[in-house]
């Protein structure tokens, strides 16, 4: 703290003053994060999820800034593949979720044994046939991973 803000609060105190707070000040307040503008960000994300945090923020009538936090810590939402959406599922739509695996994993089991296993022929580290060893067109040895001169033998 400077000298002459040290004289100031010296003065103040011996004056009367028993509180270190500033005076109450005219003007606009220090956040535009009010509960209107952050009702205002949800319904404007409720009605379109695609719009960017610019265009938001001329709707509401904010800065840029200040509507990103209202969007990221207020209504706790972040941004997937170009829309806004809730970081975390509500109870309801975790039991949708589940319900919906449920029902496609007694799909599954009424496929016949066939399809299924083309179907696991898709998952990774599965291979249906054997890969012919690339050559080098050079002096067609084989190349790739297992060329001895990579392996230092």
């Amino acid at each position: 703290m400077g000298r002459s803000q040290t004289f100031q609060w010296f003065s103040r105190f011996k004056a009367g003053r028993i509180s270190t707070d500033d005076d109450e000040r005219s003007g606009r307040p220090v956040s535009s994060s009010t509960p209107e503008m952050i009702e205002r960000g949800r319904q404007i994300i409720r009605e379109d999820r695609r719009p960017t945090i610019d265009e938001v923020s001329m709707l509401v009538g904010i800065i840029h800034g200040t509507c990103h936090k209202i969007l990221i810590e207020d209504l706790k939402m972040r941004r997937v593949a170009s829309k806004f959406v809730p970081r975390l599922l509500n109870v309801d739509q975790k039991q949708q979720r589940l319900d919906v695996c449920l029902d496609l994993k007694k799909m599954l089991l009424t496929i016949p044994a066939f399809f299924r296993m083309s179907l696991r022929a898709r998952e990774p580290g599965f291979t249906p046939t054997t890969r012919k060893p690339k050559h080098n067109p050079v002096n067609g040895k084989v190349r790739g991973h297992l060329d001895r001169r990579r392996q230092g033998k």
